[in-house]
């Protein structure tokens, strides 16, 4: 329905005789985005939308990530192995399930994710956490002014979330990463 609506937009732009103005951001096809959406609803046409992974390769994802979970163990302290090991038995029990609704797998999955993040910075050194900082500070100096408070203490997060999953050796078990 959004391609649609997106699809509408551009017709309708091309179709006018005079293009003096030129369509630079999704935002001007916003209206016709919620018209489709709206045509969509009023039509009774079903909002459940099919899987968009076939189940073989949703199972393959979660089993490569807990075999990746398992490598990292092997060599890590105690509190994170034990941590990473019961999250590889979790992804392999949900590799062998049946998942109509990726939204609720990718809800556990996130909640996984924070589960071993959090065992992986308290794992860090806080000479490492000093230093992923100091990178960070450095990447975001130019952008600093250019940018909220909000987008930067998010950007903030995602920085150092990755940097300590990087350094551990641990996957990203989202579904965006498949």
């Amino acid at each position: 329905m959004v391609l649609k609506g997106i699809d509408r937009t551009f017709e309708k732009w091309q179709a006018r005789k005079h293009k003096t103005r030129m369509v630079n951001s999704l935002a001007y096809c916003a209206q016709e985005v919620l018209e489709a959406a709206q045509g969509t609803e009023a039509a009774g046409e079903s909002q459940a939308a099919p899987p968009g992974f076939p189940a073989e390769e949703v199972a393959g994802y979660l089993r490569r990530n807990a075999a990746q979970l398992r490598l990292a163990a092997a060599g890590a302290p105690a509190f994170e192995a034990g941590v990473w090991v019961e999250a590889a038995e979790t992804l392999e029990q949900l590799a062998a399930q049946e998942h109509p609704d990726l939204e609720v797998l990718e809800q556990r999955l996130t909640a996984l994710e924070e589960r071993i993040k959090a065992a992986a910075v308290q794992a860090r050194t806080g000479e490492e956490l000093f230093e992923h900082r100091r990178e960070m500070d450095r990447q975001l100096a130019p952008y600093r002014r250019k940018m909220t408070a909000e987008q930067l203490a998010m950007l903030e997060k995602q920085y150092l979330d990755r940097k300590v999953m990087e350094a551990a050796g641990l996957p990203r078990l989202s579904l965006f990463y498949l």
